[in-house]
């Protein structure tokens, strides 16, 4: 394998960028061109390439986002435009393909190397959801910028004596609200993973003010339901005002820490091992801290599950 390219699909993810420069580097280690994919599967199938050398990747290890850009390309989903991508590639003398996303960007990476095309994923997202992997590019950045809007929002809630609704990102998956909260000190935490009682969170607010407690944290994963909506049911229950902030992509964005950037270099690195070795199909993932790498229709067998151990504990620790 001579040449092999590299793309970014799906949402962006802090360390995006360093997973880039590591697949980059990597291959040139070894003697194997890379081509950069821009726009993701739309630029995959449009010829969107660009030959990236060791200076295309310079100085991009601490910036936030995708220099290769990422867009939403749902008719990739159609056999005849995949056969086209692969041709396009083949045209170029591309012998294998990384890409760098979510469940939704494996799909299609799965679908390409059931077509003959080896393809190796890299799990980023600031979801943390991707089955077969601990972490996730993108998930401690995330995290980080979120309990930093938290520590700043609680100053204000301790100053009005305020109770807070705030409403994070995550999807489907709780990992962001679960870990934020428990870093954070949150009184309650709402994932879509454990079931809630309002009655519960009610519960929670009136003992803290039996104590003398007069301010609150309340985190929501935008998978369980709207902030707003929670505030209101809450409001209706307590007669008290609940004020409510929605962290949006705030979240995505921002310098990747460093342990995101270690987590990029070493998926990159990895993947383009697999691809040099004729291993396609697979995708990487950290475990135990050690680098795996396993079946991309693993990925979509199983189903990720948040530590509901974080879970427990944050009730336990917020009585």
């Amino acid at each position: 394998m001579k040449k092999i390219a590299v793309l970014t699909s799906g949402g962006d993810a802090p360390g995006m960028n360093a997973a880039i420069r590591a697949v980059v580097r990597k291959a040139r280690f070894h003697g194997v061109d890379v081509v950069g994919v821009y726009h993701g599967y739309e630029g995959l199938y449009n010829g969107n390439f660009e030959l990236l050398d060791i200076g295309s990747v310079g100085d991009i290890i601490q910036r936030g986002g995708t220099k290769l850009f990422s867009a939403r390309f749902p008719e990739f989903k159609q056999d005849d435009i995949q056969h086209k991508a692969i041709e396009r590639m083949k045209k170029e003398g591309i012998g294998g393909l990384v890409v760098i996303g979510g469940d939704g960007s494996y799909r299609g990476a799965m679908q390409l190397t059931e077509k003959g095309f080896p393809c190796v994923g890299i799990p980023g997202t600031i979801d943390n959801d991707v089955p077969g992997t601990e972490y996730t590019i993108g998930f401690d950045t995330a995290l980080n910028t979120v309990v930093e809007s938290i520590d700043k929002i609680r100053d204000t809630a301790t100053s009005h004596e305020n109770t807070f609704v705030i409403e994070v990102m995550g999807r489907d998956a709780g990992d962001i609200a679960l870990w934020a909260g428990l870093a954070a000190g949150a009184e309650s935490i709402l994932i879509p993973e454990e079931s809630f009682e309002i009655d519960d969170i009610v519960t929670r607010l009136e003992r803290g003010a039996s104590r003398g407690k007069r301010h609150s944290i309340i985190i929501v994963a935008e998978g369980v339901m709207n902030g707003h909506k929670l505030a209101k049911q809450l409001e209706e229950r307590t007669g008290v005002k609940i004020r409510t902030s929605v962290l949006g992509h705030i979240q995505r964005g921002g310098s990747p820490s460093a342990r995101d950037r270690v987590l990029a270099g070493r998926f990159g690195a990895r993947a383009v091992e697999l691809l040099l070795e004729n291993k396609g199909g697979r995708a990487v993932g950290v475990k135990n801290h050690d680098i795996i790498d396993y079946s991309l229709q693993e990925a979509f067998e199983t189903k990720h599950q948040a530590d509901l151990s974080l879970y427990t504990l944050s009730k336990e620790l917020s009585i």
